[in-house]
Order: C-alpha cells, then structure tokens, then sequence
C-alpha cells in the first residue's frame, strides 16, 4: 500500500522540469533571432526603414488581437476549476483562432513577398520571413496540439499546450513592435 504525503504532493513533476527546459529553449532560440534582427536593423538602418514601409502594421495588429485572444481562451482552458467541457470548448476556440492567425500571416506574405528578392533593402526580409515564419510555424503546430489536447481533455497536456501557448504569445508580443514599429 502506497501512501501519499503532503511532501509527495508538493514535489515538482518530470514534466514540469521538461517543460520549463522547452519553454526557456524556445525562447532562447527567439531571443537570437530577435537579437540578430535588431543588430542587422541598427547596421542597416535606412534598408530596414525602406522595407519597413511595406509592412502593413495593421493586419499585424489584428493578429496580435487575434492571438492574444487565443490566449485568453487558452487560459481559460487551464484554469483549475475548469470542467472538462468548458475547457475543450476553449482549447477549440484557442485552436482556431491560432489557425486564423495563420491564415491572416499568410495573407500578409502575399503582398510581402515580391519585395523579398529586393536588394535595396538588405537583410530585411530575409530575416523577417526567417522570424515571422518560424513563428507561423509554432502558431500553426500549437493551433494543431490544441485541438488534439481538446479531443482528450487531460490537466497536465493542457497545462503543457497552454504555456506554450503563452510562450508564443509572448513572443509575437515582443516581435510585434520590434519588426512593424520600430
């Protein structure tokens, strides 16, 4: 006979320790990213403000919404007293809004990509779809395991799923001003 005790239940959980080593390893590999952009922005500052022009800091805002409205679903998803129903019902609502956010990047791309082979702008856009695209790609795969998680709702993958979610937010949160305001 096994028995609990208050130390048991207040020990950390594996999955906890390999989620957090995901969370700092994702946001280091953004934080390089990010940093590379901004010192290719400062080195080629009138490049970047020229390609900068194309952007449309609008549908980037709207994403941001978008996204951050996600995560609010998300949150929602993983608040402890949740019911199972209430949080499917979000981590779906979450998941799709993730997919829409894709569908608006995609959106902006095609009025972005013919600039991309342009040399008078440097290193712009190579990084930009370097960045914003890895990103997309993370939205995409998160939007994908949030509607696998609401198929069989379990505490600890939504748990895991929404801070990484989080982590995502946070990321376009610190790129959005970084890429489109700057």
């Amino acid at each position: 006979m096994i028995v609990s005790t208050a130390q048991d239940e207040e020990a950390p959980d594996a999955g906890d320790f390999l989620l957090w080593i995901l969370v700092w390893s994702e946001l280091a590999a953004f934080g390089i990213m990010l940093v590379a952009f901004t010192v290719a922005g400062v080195v080629q500052a009138d490049k970047f403000a020229a390609a900068r022009a194309h952007l449309d800091p609008s549908i980037a805002a709207l994403n941001t919404a978008v996204l951050l409205t996600s995560g609010w679903q998300a949150a929602r998803a993983a608040r402890p007293g949740a019911t199972r129903n209430r949080s499917r019902s979000a981590l779906i609502l979450a998941a799709l809004l993730g997919f829409l956010f894709v569908a608006v990047k995609l959106f902006e791309y095609s009025g972005e990509i013919g600039h991309a082979s342009n040399e008078g702008y440097g290193a712009f856009f190579e990084l930009y779809f370097l960045l914003t695209g890895f990103h997309l790609l993370h939205v995409f795969f998160g939007a994908f395991v949030l509607l696998l998680v609401s198929w069989r709702v379990e505490r600890s993958n939504v748990v895991l799923i929404t801070t990484l979610w989080h982590v995502f937010d946070l990321i376009w949160i610190v790129m959005f001003p970084l890429v489109y305001l700057a």
